[in-house]
């Protein structure tokens, strides 16, 4: 226990000393915000409003079109050729000619003339205002009501609520208005991070073991332990590395973003759009924003949290140890390691797509039983929890979870006792099977 202890010391300390290790930690976080802050100014410096010069032959449009921080409308009555002629150094950047209104039922084809290209969220703006106004003028023409034709516009809310049975047989019921959303992003937030997870810090346990063989240090160490407790050093090691650095990550990304928001406003760093100064956000929205935070509140996070700590380090025990085989089994050539890699990137991939389809339905056969594969389990079971599923698939998905991270450590560490001192021999798949078998 001792000698395990050393090496997950000496593995933590080689790593967690290194000036590239220090540098990736600070910058990283730091990097995050810099790029959201240059979105941030890159949207507001693409953001022009268009001057545009509208010659309505339709006669309907009239003053009617509202201006926004895309497009400011001035209505002229001047000849088409002239216009066309002359925009530019009467201050437009177009002409938009609108022809006589065809008959009820028709379609109308406005054109746009102008030498530049217009942005698709200005000409998805004209095209909105123009429609309003046929609309309008259509309503005005029938004859009809208006106040009672938007009467019979009528907004939906679908509220959700949820059903619980107490001990005497009563129904209970919960507000979940928000919930389906609040779980949706956290699922998915909670399934990319394990995914990469999973790859970056695999993949460092794998470059350890490559690195030590290749340079034959791992012959001297051998001599004072055993090879399963130097691959389980490692893994753990490893493991305390990415601890410390996502630690220090949430923290820094913090303390980032709050030196950020002092220039840019916060709702925009989040966005990623330039944000509207002065300007109060829509009852509808706040409204919106309440009962998503409202939801996330209801989420069991004392349950929620440890699950995902502990699917965390299940799936990182089962692919740390498979990549720390790889490792052992690469020789002198490092691109083998893309070869015998290759059965385990597919598994993770192919996680990743059945997390996209059980967010979707997180109720489904698909759902339970990719929850019980332990391939899977570390990525697709996180992303569920959020959608609150049944107990007996949690603890069956985590007894299934636990065994296999005791398997592959096992069966991963038959494969690196004998691998790790192989040399000048190209192991294959066949080779590495014998291993498993007879190591």
């Amino acid at each position: 226990m001792q000698k395990l202890w050393l090496i997950i010391q000496r593995e933590y300390l080689v790593r967690v000393k290194r000036r590239s290790f220090i540098l990736v930690t600070i910058l990283t976080p730091l990097a995050f915000v810099l790029l959201s802050v240059v979105v941030v100014f890159i949207f507001q410096a693409a953001q022009t409003t268009a001057r545009v010069a509208v010659l309505d032959e339709s006669g309907i449009v009239g003053k009617g079109l509202k201006d926004s921080e895309l497009v400011f409308f001035k209505i002229v009555d001047e000849p088409l050729d002239t216009l066309k002629r002359h925009y530019k150094e009467r201050g437009y950047d177009g002409v938009l000619h609108i022809p006589k209104l065809p008959r009820i039922g028709e379609s109308v084809s406005v054109v746009y003339y102008s030498d530049k290209q217009l942005p698709l969220s200005t000409r998805s703006y004209i095209e909105d205002e123009l429609a309003r106004k046929f609309r309008e003028y259509k309503v005005a023409q029938s004859g009809y009501d208006k106040a009672i034709l938007e009467s019979f516009e009528t907004k939906v809310d679908l509220l959700e609520r949820g059903l619980a049975f107490t001990e005497t047989g009563e129904v209970v019921e919960e507000d979940k208005t928000g919930s389906s959303v609040v779980a949706t992003v956290l699922g998915t937030i909670m399934g990319f991070v394990i995914y990469i997870v999973l790859f970056i810090y695999g993949s460092m346990v794998m470059r350890s073991v490559m690195e030590e063989k290749i340079n034959r240090i791992v012959e001297v160490i051998i001599s004072s332990v055993k090879p399963f407790q130097l691959m389980l050093g490692k893994i753990i090691g490893v493991s305390g590395v990415g601890l410390t650095q996502f630690v220090i990550w949430i923290v820094l990304l913090q303390v980032f973003m709050l030196i950020a928001g002092l220039f840019l406003p916060l709702d925009a760093l989040g966005s990623g759009q330039p944000a509207v100064m002065g300007k109060e956000m829509p009852q509808t929205d706040l409204d919106e924003l309440m009962q998503v935070l409202q939801a996330a509140g209801q989420l069991n996070w004392w349950l929620i949290v440890p699950l995902f700590l502990i699917y965390f380090l299940g799936g990182y025990l089962i692919y740390a140890s498979l990549f720390a085989a790889v490792g052992s089994a690469v020789g002198d050539d490092l691109g083998e390691s893309q070869t015998l890699t290759l059965p385990i990137t597919i598994p993770v991939i192919l996680a990743i797509y059945i997390m996209m389809a059980v967010i979707e339905n997180p109720e489904s056969s698909l759902a339970t039983w990719s929850s019980l594969v332990p391939l899977f389990s570390p990525i697709v079971m996180p992303a569920r929890l959020p959608f609150n599923p049944p107990l007996w698939e949690i603890i069956a998905s985590l007894v299934i979870l636990m065994a296999s991270a005791v398997f592959f450590i096992w069966l991963s560490g038959r494969i690196y006792r004998v691998g790790i001192l192989m040399y000048g021999k190209k192991a294959g798949f066949k080779e590495i099977w014998k291993w498993m078998r007879h190591g």
